[in-house]
């Protein structure tokens, strides 16, 4: 018979497993169904209280495992008996499932996974902040003899649109010369059409092309974040 002691620690569920992991172990599915109702996102299992596990157990876990990716929930194991390990190994379930030597280390995997996510998502949304424009610039294509001139209408760390009285074609690889001052001067880069904008839908400006960076330089999208970031009112959410 499995046992199960619900602890909150900080802001995990962990959940103190003890007896016998085996057919009779679905109240392991409806407990981490409960935790996720409650909305714990950091689910841990304590299994050095378990005796035995076969292969029924071993599918309550991969259930209850299966449930947290679906609510995008993070579900962890923790002070795993050799011979319970060597079962999951058996199974290559520990592909999948990570294990932690003790509880602290798995607790504090969840806290750096939040803060990593915290600041990928920070960097992500700065990538994505548009500064608007009015500015010319040259585009050109394998096809183009000569840049031509075109309208710069705003401007990200990952593309730009533009306005441009000469339509490519959606995949098209354009090159690409503007001066963002007094940041970087002189700037040639690589874009590809991924937008072309609807004249009826942004009638205003019509034609206009949606663009993004082709194999862009680390230190050239830094120069042109500072170029965005300078320019932009220190509230806006753009």
């Amino acid at each position: 018979m499995l046992e199960i002691c619900f602890r909150k620690v900080n802001n995990a569920a962990v959940l103190d497993l003890s007896g016998t992991l085996d057919i009779d172990s679905s109240n392991l599915v409806e407990k981490v169904a409960w935790c996720l109702e409650s909305g714990y996102q950091d689910i841990l299992c304590t299994l050095d209280g378990i005796d035995v596990m076969d292969y029924a157990g071993l599918s309550a876990l991969a259930l209850a495992f299966k449930n947290t990716v679906n609510h995008q929930a993070v579900m962890r194991l923790c002070n795993v008996p050799v011979h319970i390990r060597k079962t999951i190994e058996l199974v290559y379930l520990d592909k999948v499932l990570e294990i932690f030597p003790d509880e602290n280390s798995a607790l504090a995997s969840f806290v750096q996974d939040r803060e990593m996510s915290q600041i990928q998502n920070a960097k992500l949304r700065r990538r994505f902040k548009r500064l608007p424009l009015d500015i010319e610039m040259g585009l050109r294509s394998k096809q183009d003899k000569e840049f031509h001139t075109v309208k710069l209408l705003n401007i990200s760390a990952i593309g730009m649109l533009v306005f441009s009285d000469k339509v490519y074609p959606l995949g098209d690889i354009l090159d690409v010369r503007l001066s963002l001052k007094p940041i970087v001067y002189d700037l040639e880069l690589r874009a590809k059409v991924v937008w072309l904008v609807e004249k009826k839908i942004q009638p205003q400006i019509y034609p206009g092309l949606g663009l993004e960076f082709c194999n862009l330089d680390p230190k050239i999208q830094e120069k042109i974040l500072e170029f965005v970031e300078r320019n932009l009112p220190l509230d806006s959410e753009v």
